[in-house]
């Protein structure tokens, strides 16, 4: 199995939604920071990745034809280059929103994390990595995202990449991956508070 697929946007701006859709489309499984829990091993792979490791497609994503959202999202450039053929979709919010949706739902797990013993997974690539080590700065995180949207744009050639807004839902991307339009609703996936819920709350 080869990716046909690669999201290069940040958590918290509809790729859960957009993990759904791919599946939806047949583009599934689509990979996702979810392959991460519960799975050690599989998480420890990705994890080499932060100190070093010579990344291995095939190993940590040979599994899927798609992926979106963090770990993969922060090394689109690679596998941009690494899978030539894949379609390219920048999952979009404006910068001021996605703050206000990762302060409530990432950033707790991410700080929770840096006070734990615990071995640290994705939440460390996410802190230490994305955001050098500075995931409670607003202004820094909104600049980083902010560059990372320019970069996509800037790299990927406009005729290989789709920037999908919130509520764009499925025309654009149908259009983009050459498949129709399926008759069932775009998916509406973790929300703030469906995340707090599933994640948060105790």
């Amino acid at each position: 199995m080869t990716l046909k697929v690669i999201g290069t946007g940040f958590g918290r701006t509809g790729t859960e939604s957009m993990r759904e859709a791919l599946s939806i489309l047949g583009f599934g499984p689509c990979h996702h920071m979810r392959a991460l829990i519960g799975d050690a091993e599989h998480a420890r792979q990705w994890k080499a990745l932060t100190t070093g490791a010579t990344p291995d497609w095939n190993l940590l994503l040979g599994n899927y034809q798609s992926c979106v959202d963090w770990p993969s999202a922060h090394y689109w450039p690679q596998l941009v280059d690494a899978f030539p053929q894949a379609s390219v979709i920048l999952t979009w919010r404006t910068a001021e929103s996605w703050w206000a949706s990762f302060e409530k739902t990432l950033l707790p797990i991410i700080l929770a994390h840096a006070k734990s013993s615990a071995s640290p997974k994705n939440e460390q690539l996410i802190s230490t990595h994305v955001f050098h080590g500075k995931p409670l700065i607003r202004e820094h995180c909104i600049a980083v995202y902010e560059m990372n949207v320019a970069a996509v744009k800037k790299q990927v050639p406009a005729e290989r990449l789709l920037i999908h807004s919130l509520g764009d839902g499925w025309e654009p991307l149908c259009a983009h991956l050459g498949v129709p339009v399926p008759n069932t609703p775009y998916p509406s996936r973790n929300s703030t508070s469906k995340f707090q819920e599933e994640f948060l709350d105790s």
